[in-house]
């Protein structure tokens, strides 16, 4: 018996290996992305980034098309990870979770150099690739959808004059702009303001449960 624990006791650590060296790759092709560009970039540069043979990366991957999806099912997962756990540990008021929803858009871990250029570049891609396009739209959906739902549920409380759609698409695509200009921004606008900025929009448009800064108001 403990023979045959022994035996087979190196397998879990073998298929944690290859994880971790698809991730260390994913890493590299990131960064690469946010040297060249999601199109200039080759295997060589994620292998080189990586200190890894290339043959390394043809071994995980196969090829360029591949890495891509690779690296973009990882990018979508992640964000729908972070913000449906920042959303289910958050208080049940709609307020609080719209609040919580806005800051998880912009959170260090989603809000990297390296993410931001791959997200825009998979936009651009997407157009003509409907692998990358389902995953890309995919991710925008369901994040406009808990914002539909709350806005809904904010304008239910206190009767705001507007239509909950059309202000969850406002607050979605502000968020987008915020992504753009953080890429593109060469510094320029921070995280930290760019959080600001996020925060500052509820204020203008639901100033029964927000301060002017978007704080939440004390409505007892």
């Amino acid at each position: 018996m403990k023979g045959m624990q022994s035996a087979t006791a190196p397998q879990p650590r073998t298929r944690a290996s290859k994880q971790a060296r698809r991730e260390q790759l994913i890493e590299a092709t990131l960064n690469a992305i946010e040297r060249k560009g999601l199109t200039a970039f080759t295997l060589a540069d994620v292998a080189d980034g990586a200190g890894l043979s290339r043959g390394i990366v043809n071994f995980h991957f196969e090829s360029k098309d591949k890495l891509l999806v690779a690296v973009l099912m990882q990018l979508s997962d992640e964000y729908d990870r972070n913000w449906r756990a920042e959303l289910a540990a958050a208080p049940a008021d709609n307020a609080t979770r719209l609040r919580t929803l806005m800051l998880a858009d912009l959170s260090p871990r989603i809000c990297t150099p390296g993410k931001l250029a791959a997200w825009f570049g998979f936009y651009g891609e997407a157009a003509s690739r409907p692998d990358l396009r389902d995953l890309c739209w995919g991710r925008d959906d369901a994040y406009l959808d808990a914002l539909d739902e709350i806005c809904t549920g904010l304008k239910a409380e206190v009767g705001y004059d507007f239509a909950p759609a059309k202000t969850a698409m406002s607050l979605y695509a502000m968020q987008e702009g915020l992504w753009l200009r953080l890429m593109l921004g060469n510094g320029e606008l921070r995280l930290d303001e760019a959080v600001e900025v996020s925060l500052a929009s509820l204020g203008l448009l639901f100033p029964r449960h927000f301060s002017p800064e978007g704080d939440l108001l004390d409505r007892g």
